[in-house]
């Protein structure tokens, strides 16, 4: 595995302000807006009303996602890969759901085909109040197959892993990095990952534009790992150099 040279923790700031400074100047990219007088753009992070909505594959409702205060992103496992049927029970009642997917290419009766399938097999993501995802769970017979995905890394005042929650800018990132179903996503592990030291970058052009993570090579490949916390790593396709500004110097 690829470990930061100790060399790296001695750079001055001004150092890495050069650093980011040439890394981002380097390529002009004609679809990133500034402001006037700014070298780089403050943002190009896409406003939570763009991300897709929940539909349901049965009936086609849908549902948009909705900042709320008094809501969060729960973590349900659907047990046999039933998360597509959880998925259309919820979004029809008026919640919005997101399951992370990819196309992969499957031999279907002798001949390949383009299938799309869960990125993360039996997970579901439910933006909701705790009373809701509660009643879900455990008092809805048509959902009787699904749990809550719990926080092995706390506890609650009964000693209890209390069901995972993801915050909405990790979900948002998260969404962003695979809605795009690119057949070239990978969730993985560490071990799979050659990080490139420790900076937070930000994808400033392409399809996956906006997301953020940490650069690394996977598969040979130069690739942004977005985590997920307590779910695991998500690796986009490849990534080329000239789309990646650096957001986060190390220090």
């Amino acid at each position: 595995m690829f470990s930061a040279s100790v060399n790296v923790f001695a750079w001055s700031k001004s150092t890495k302000a050069k650093r980011i400074e040439n890394i981002n100047s380097m390529f002009p990219l004609s679809n990133v807006e500034t402001r006037g007088g700014e070298a780089n753009p403050p943002s190009v992070r896409v406003a939570p009303d763009t991300i897709p909505e929940a539909r349901s594959s049965k009936t086609g409702v849908s549902v948009r996602y909705v900042p709320d205060e008094d809501k969060r992103w729960y973590v349900f496992r659907a047990s046999y890969s039933r998360e597509d049927k959880a998925s259309d029970y919820i979004v029809e009642d008026g919640t919005f759901v997101y399951i992370a997917k990819r196309y992969t290419r499957k031999t279907v009766k002798g001949k390949s085909k383009k299938v799309l399938e869960s990125l993360i097999p039996n997970l579901l993501f439910v933006y909701t109040t705790k009373e809701q995802a509660d009643k879900y769970v455990k008092d809805t017979p048509s959902l009787s197959f699904l749990s809550f995905y719990l926080n092995h890394f706390s506890y609650d005042e009964k000693q209890n892993n209390p069901p995972l929650t993801i915050s909405c800018r990790e979900m948002e990132n998260f969404i962003i990095a695979t809605c795009n179903n690119s057949e070239h996503l990978k969730f993985v592990d560490e071990s799979q990952c050659h990080f490139k030291g420790g900076e937070t970058v930000r994808i400033i052009d392409g399809v996956f534009k906006g997301v953020e993570g940490r650069v690394a090579r996977v598969s040979g490949q130069q690739r942004v790992i977005v985590s997920v916390s307590n779910v695991g790593l998500v690796s986009t396709a490849y990534i080329p150099t000239a789309f990646i500004q650096i957001i986060d110097p190390l220090i």
